[in-house]
């Protein structure tokens, strides 16, 4: 799947338009976690900027965990990841509404398979009980099984 991804010249454009469509079904959410495309992963950058009566926060890694800031400056990070400039405001956990997440390819159990560094789960298993988990892919990224662990997080819904 890492090949493939690096190698994916396709458009971030149906998943943002599944993106704008979701989010009119969730008038309620209100501050909602995203992330800063890596090359092979859905660029929601677009998507973001037709939505400015949201409150977008990105990850930034924290020793082995993730904070999440605003993200009026983004600037290369650890793994080349684009995440808040040091002093960007933080956003505690329990203030965030869904979290939009990445990752290397998700089953139609909401199992994902992230990158391996588990960011993502240990983040996700101290989120909010009723913030939503959403996947954020592209269809080639839907596979039959990701063999789920148990510190493995499920994805509540899939969108690609």
């Amino acid at each position: 799947m890492r090949r493939t991804l690096t190698t994916l010249s396709t458009s971030s454009d149906a998943a943002c338009a599944a993106m704008d469509t979701w989010l009119q079904t969730h008038p309620d959410l209100r501050t909602i976690a995203v992330y800063a495309a890596l090359p092979g992963e859905v660029d929601l950058s677009e998507m973001i900027r037709r939505h400015p009566d949201r409150r977008w926060v990105y990850p930034k890694i924290t020793g082995l965990d993730l904070t999440f800031h605003t993200g009026e400056n983004l600037i290369p990070g650890p793994f080349q990841i684009f995440e808040p400039a040091p002093g960007s405001p933080t956003v505690p956990l329990p203030e965030i509404d869904a979290f939009l997440c990445p990752g290397l390819a998700f089953d139609h159990d909401g199992g994902r398979l992230g990158r391996g560094r588990g960011y993502y789960d240990r983040t996700l298993a101290n989120a909010r009980p009723d913030a939503l988990k959403i996947g954020i892919c592209f269809p080639c990224q839907i596979v039959p099984n990701t063999f789920p662990e148990s510190h493995d997080i499920a994805m509540d819904e899939i969108i690609h």
